[in-house]
């Protein structure tokens, strides 16, 4: 009898064991995942800034110079109408612009979908195993 307790133990210790191997090696698989996720979405961020700048740089350019073209052909007959009106598109582009920003900047999605979605895969795998009587 004192022969089987031994092995019972050592069995309840293997399992443990197993157990806290099992976890490690699924939390280390979390944090690769999530740190992927933040490094894809930095890059990827990164990346839009620097395409936004030139565009902007570009469009900036274009917009200096066709305020300067319009101006000089208007100059003689319509100039404070023109240069008026120019103002106003300007303004009125701005405000529009500055609130489909706004609004596409709350329509952010989440930050590391991926992760959390594997880590609820996670905790329900768990909470079956944690139920089944077996």
């Amino acid at each position: 009898m004192s022969f089987t307790e031994p092995q019972q133990s050592k069995g309840l210790f293997a399992s443990l064991s197993g157990l806290g191997a099992t976890l490690v090696a699924m939390m280390q698989t979390r944090l690769q995942l999530l740190a992927n996720d933040l490094e894809e979405d930095s890059a990827h961020l990164l990346h839009i800034a620097k395409l936004t700048l030139i565009m902007l740089f570009c469009f900036g350019i274009a917009i200096i110079l066709l305020t300067i073209l319009i101006s000089v052909i208007f100059w003689d007959s319509h100039r404070i109408l023109v240069l008026s009106t120019l103002l106003g598109f300007f303004v009125i582009s701005g405000l529009l612009i500055g609130v489909y920003t706004n609004s596409k900047i709350k329509q952010k999605p989440t930050l590391f979908a991926s992760s959390l979605s594997e880590l609820s895969k996670d905790w329900q795998s768990l909470d079956i195993h944690s139920k089944d009587p077996s």
